[in-house]
């Protein structure tokens, strides 16, 4: 007989509110180091003014997931929609590569072997510019570090701010490189920062990726639940356990347990019932489908008068 369970899925405020207010703070940005740019033509700042320009393009689209993502499960996906953070976390990672980093190389690269160095001008209000970025990045940063059980959404805008923080490091070396008289510090600086955009993007596809092909919790979560199944009253055994991710911290499992073939359907339902709710309550199975099986008459002589604790070593 199946029991399944069902659960809520986790709220994500503390996501859609990491990610708005990191919204917010690009928007101011991207206008000032793209004016900035322009007068001072240090080419770091554009790289950087094409980052935060994506990170518009992303952080609004992760915004709009992680909102989607709360609605319940109904019909047409029974498992909720957990699964649209990592959906847009992809379309992020996509945008990452083909988007700013392929534009920073594009723009970097050729000034690495121009002969003659371009004129700048202001850089101490490009200086200022950056260590403002910096300030301001740091905002949302530090709002989504405290932040427990973060979804895929918060956590690929966590990535994000902490590669703004390393670009804008790699930017201010590059301003004060050129005003130390070194010229080409300014298109490497343009460099790292497409690097480091493109690396974490692809660490970021393969994880998402991984997710939406149904990926599993884990050994050590498999493990606890087994564990947790096998210490209620009644369990003699456990087999063919199953478990899948399906959203920010929402796993879906299923297995068989063994109850004594002597019990009542009310008896053995209740079993399963109480195996459904322990772990709906310690390990957040928002969907948990229990299957029961009678015991061999063997092993249900053998595990009589046995306590939880000695069934599970048994």
């Amino acid at each position: 007989m199946g029991h399944p369970g069902g659960g809520g899925m986790p709220r994500q405020r503390g996501s859609v509110r990491g990610i708005g207010l990191a919204l917010t703070g690009y928007l101011l940005l991207f206008v000032l180091k793209l004016a900035v740019y322009l007068v001072t033509g240090v080419l770091a700042l554009l790289a950087e003014a094409l980052h935060t320009l994506g990170d518009i393009v992303i952080s609004g689209f992760l915004l709009l997931a992680a909102r989607w993502s709360r609605r319940p499960a109904d019909a047409v996906h029974m498992f909720g929609y957990g699964r649209a953070q990592n959906v847009a976390a992809l379309v992020a990672a996509t945008l990452f590569i083909s988007f700013t980093s392929y534009k920073l190389y594009e723009e970097a690269i050729p000034r690495l072997w121009a002969r003659e160095a371009p004129a700048y001008g202001r850089l101490d209000l490009a200086l200022a510019v950056i260590l403002l970025s910096m300030v301001v990045t740091a905002v949302p940063l530090v709002v989504l570090a405290f932040q427990k059980g973060k979804g895929a959404a918060a956590k690929a805008q966590f990535l994000e701010s902490i590669n703004d923080e390393l670009g804008l490091l790699a930017a201010l070396t590059g301003v004060i490189g050129i005003r130390w008289g070194y010229p080409l510090a300014d298109p490497l600086a343009a460099v790292a920062v497409a690097t480091l955009i493109a690396a974490n993007a692809v660490g970021l596809l393969w994880e998402n990726a991984c997710v939406l092909l149904g990926s599993s919790p884990g050994p050590e979560f498999l493990r606890r639940v087994e564990a947790i199944a096998r210490s209620v009253e009644g369990v003699l055994g456990v087999h063919e356990l199953r478990a899948e991710t399906v959203g920010p911290d929402v796993v879906h499992t299923g297995m068989h347990i063994e109850v004594s073939p002597y019990l009542s359907v009310t008896g053995a339902e209740g079993i399963a019932r109480e195996v459904r709710r322990r772990l709906e309550a310690q390990v957040d199975c928002a969907f948990c489908v229990i299957h029961v099986d009678p015991a061999p008459a063997a092993r249900a002589a053998e595990c009589a008068g046995l306590s939880p604790i000695q069934r599970s070593a048994a």
